[in-house]
């Protein structure tokens, strides 16, 4: 256990990636996204998620997985910053645990093939879901448009779900996209928490973490929400800075000044 967690008595890391995901603050928004994210998956949609880093989405994915349960579903999760078409075919493929063919082409036929014979054969639905999905390029998103394309637009055997930062939604405005556009059924923005979640959010960390006690001051609490706009992971890395300052410098209680202090040296761009 790490000094710091000694001091003040914390029986855990707090604001760390190691917390259970049945622990975890229940996000508002998060709480809807996932109700959304499991009408996509139920209803085989098409569904556009986007957010601000750190907000939250994966998590709301990782629940999804626990959602579903695995006799109705499979779950297929493809995150690459670089996904080309063929990339994308081979990858979706081994997760499916068939040993793709060389060429695109009939890469795309097989992988056609599998989802139809895991719906109609296998009574599964496939989810495939694409993170990071603002990096992708125009070849990579026209793909995407071809992939929708179960006979004739009147079926689809399978759920799509595309994740990404904000300017996810605004290259789909693109005239050059209207055709993908017009195919989403669902759209979804997960925005940060606001001030009083955000308070609320970082106490319960503590809590679980083993203290009850107060930790920050309620203005140090106000100047990490102005900071952070009650965006998760920012609120994370914020606390954990200002918990290891204070451990330094021997101090239990952690007041508006610090936080100032540790956004000025650590946080200042």
């Amino acid at each position: 256990m790490a000094m710091y967690e000694s001091f003040f008595g914390f029986t855990k890391t707090p604001f760390s990636r190691d917390i259970k995901l049945e622990q975890l603050f229940e996000l508002p928004g998060q709480k809807e996204l996932i109700s959304r994210l499991i009408y996509v998956a139920e209803r085989r949609l098409f569904g556009l998620i986007t957010g601000e880093v750190g907000s939250g989405k994966t998590t709301a994915i990782r629940s999804l997985s626990k959602e579903l349960p695995v006799t109705k579903y499979r779950i297929i999760y493809v995150a690459d910053s670089n996904l080309t078409p063929r990339n994308f075919y081979w990858a979706v493929l081994h997760q499916f645990g068939v040993t793709p063919h060389f060429y695109r082409g009939d890469a795309k036929r097989q992988l056609h093939k599998v989802i139809l014979g895991l719906y109609e054969d296998e009574k599964k639905i496939p989810v495939i879901i694409i993170d990071e999905s603002h990096l992708l390029s125009r070849e990579m998103l026209e793909e995407i448009r071809f992939l929708t394309n179960f006979q004739m637009d009147s079926f689809s055997p399978m759920g799509l779900i595309l994740v990404g930062q904000p300017e996810l939604k605004k290259v789909l405005k693109l005239q050059v996209f209207e055709a993908i556009m017009q195919r989403v059924n669902i759209r979804f923005h997960l925005s940060g928490m606001d001030e009083g979640e955000t308070r609320r959010y970082i106490i319960h960390h503590l809590k679980i973490c083993g203290v009850h006690n107060p930790v920050f001051t309620d203005e140090a609490l106000h100047i990490i929400y102005e900071f952070t706009q009650g965006i998760p992971r920012k609120i994370n890395n914020v606390c954990s800075t200002c918990l290891l300052s204070a451990f330094s410098q021997k101090k239990n209680l952690i007041d508006d000044y610090q936080v100032k202090v540790v956004l000025d040296n650590e946080f200042a761009s």
